[in-house]
């Protein structure tokens, strides 16, 4: 499809308010059939309030938006749904418990002979011919919840396509994927563009927008400050037009000096399949975890934090062995994980900020039996500080916060909890790239305080520019192990993969 063709959608100078916040200034915005168009900015910048507005979720206070050339407002998530528009948001909305086929079919369930019956069988077939059509192969019959999330992503895909979707968006489609499925799906997006949908794409991974994005528009405080083919364009333009500033370089210096050995693993094995893991980690120093999806990186997190139980082997943390087989024995032994999943497992997300910080430590803070709200308040606003949360107030719901943000107050509750070895599980994940480098600093201070640092990422451009080891886990194993700056990306691959 030609760049020059017209538009299959237009938004012209959209506006958006949430009371005395003007979240959207005059954006005009086009995307076309055949094409994917990045949508990059940081967390804040305004792009879910604008794909909101596309999709009916809110309505502008001002501006219009136009499908192949004609005026249309949608006053519901339905009504857009209804005109082509469909968004795949970086939360999946999938009924885990139901099959594919079911999830694809919801609300439009083929009708069987009998009144008010499903068809079970040509829903099945329908969707088998529906993935089929798009070269998706995928178990029609298969539960939700038995899926892996490459495979999940695929079934919103064919929800979208069930729908006759001429629009695409897609918010962090691959945020919670390991690079092999991630390539899957960037060639699943190539593959629906090539047959004439307009796809909006949003990833904070630049280097994910450069490989996929036939053109890509940056937003900054509620405007778009550019918009271009990808060919104009290089990822330090995009940043610098994102931040507002120059980033010289993604990850910030950093000189490890590292100690006596803070953390030894001799021989660890679990339940959960991890068998014969040794390594050792020393104060100052930042080591890194890499391996494919299923190579057993977030299983060795939850051993080592007492999650799952240890079949054999030893940990020992500053020469004393470590017994722990919970949660709260780890913290007590000075052990701490940042979990991969801030949503789900890591913040109660309807509680105030400064508890989600406060909680797990009251007992640090000296409130054994009576909680004292100001000195706790105090605590969260000096971490808070610490850490430039930026948050109206400490009393916030954490689950209204950015993604980095909600980032920050996780390590601030570790922070607080002052453990010997934290371990960081996709620390940041889904955030944008200045939130990164902020989480960076955070990483190097913990490093140059003399603590010791497991940090798990499946970005390896992320654990290349952070970590002064790297082990490669394979199949429950350490595959193999490599000092970062005598390696490369292949390298590590290929311990990954052998």
């Amino acid at each position: 499809m030609s760049a020059d063709s017209e538009p299959r959608l237009r938004l012209r100078g959209v506006v958006k308010n949430f009371g005395q916040v003007r979240a959207l200034r005059d954006v005009s915005f086009e995307a076309r059939a055949g094409r994917v168009h990045a949508l990059c900015g940081e967390n804040g910048a305004g792009k879910s309030t604008l794909m909101k507005i596309l999709a009916g979720v809110h309505r502008p206070d001002a501006g219009s938006i136009e499908l192949d050339g004609r005026p249309r407002r949608f006053a519901t998530p339905a009504a857009a749904l209804d005109a082509g528009i469909s968004m795949i948001y970086q939360e999946l909305d999938l009924a885990e418990d139901l099959s594919v086929a079911e999830n694809v079919y919801l609300g439009a369930e083929p009708g069987g002979r009998i009144p008010l019956t499903v068809d079970r069988g040509r829903m099945l077939a329908l969707t088998r011919e529906l993935a089929a059509l798009h070269g998706f192969t995928i178990d029609a019959a298969a539960k939700v919840a038995d899926l892996s999330a490459g495979d999940r992503q695929i079934v919103e895909i064919l929800k979208a396509l069930r729908r006759r979707a001429s629009i695409l968006v897609m918010d962090e489609p691959t945020s919670s994927l390991a690079d092999a499925e991630a390539r899957r799906l960037l060639a699943v997006v190539r593959e629906l563009s090539a047959r004439g949908l307009a796809i909006i794409y949003i990833s904070h991974r630049l280097e994910e927008v450069m490989s996929i994005a036939d053109d890509i528009s940056v937003m900054r405080d509620g405007c778009l400050v550019y918009s271009a083919p990808r060919s104009a364009l290089d990822a330090h333009r995009v940043v610098r037009y994102m931040v507002g500033r120059e980033l010289s370089e993604y990850f910030p210096p950093r000189k490890a000096v590292p100690g006596r050995v803070r953390l030894g693993v001799r021989q660890l094995a679990s339940a959960e399949g991890l068998s014969d893991i040794t390594f050792e980690v020393r104060a100052g120093e930042v080591v890194g975890v890499a391996g494919l999806l299923g190579s057993g990186r977030t299983r060795l997190a939850r051993a080592l934090f007492g999650l799952s139980r240890r079949t054999s082997g030893e940990l020992v943390l500053d020469g004393r062995a470590l017994e722990h087989d919970s949660p709260a024995a780890a913290i007590a032994s000075g052990v701490a994980l940042l979990t991969e999943d801030r949503k789900r497992t890591g913040l109660w997300l309807d509680l105030p900020a400064s508890w989600n910080i406060t909680l797990p430590n009251l007992c640090r803070l000296g409130m054994h039996y009576l909680v004292r709200p100001a000195k706790e308040l105090a605590a969260a606003r000096d971490l808070g500080a610490r850490l430039g949360v930026k948050w109206p107030s400490t009393q916030i719901a954490s689950g209204l916060l950015s993604g980095g943000n909600q980032q920050k107050l996780l390590i601030a509750r570790w922070l607080l909890a002052d453990p010997h070895l934290l371990i960081f599980d996709e620390p940041t994940r889904g955030i944008d790239v200045g939130a990164k480098r902020e989480i960076y600093e955070v990483l190097n201070g913990l490093a140059r305080d003399g603590k010791a640092l497991l940090v798990i990422s499946s970005e390896l451009p992320e654990l290349f520019g952070m970590t002064d080891r790297i082990l490669v886990m394979r199949g429950g194993r350490l595959a193999g192990e490599v000092i970062t700056a005598q390696s490369s990306p292949e390298e590590v691959m290929q311990l990954a993969a052998a």
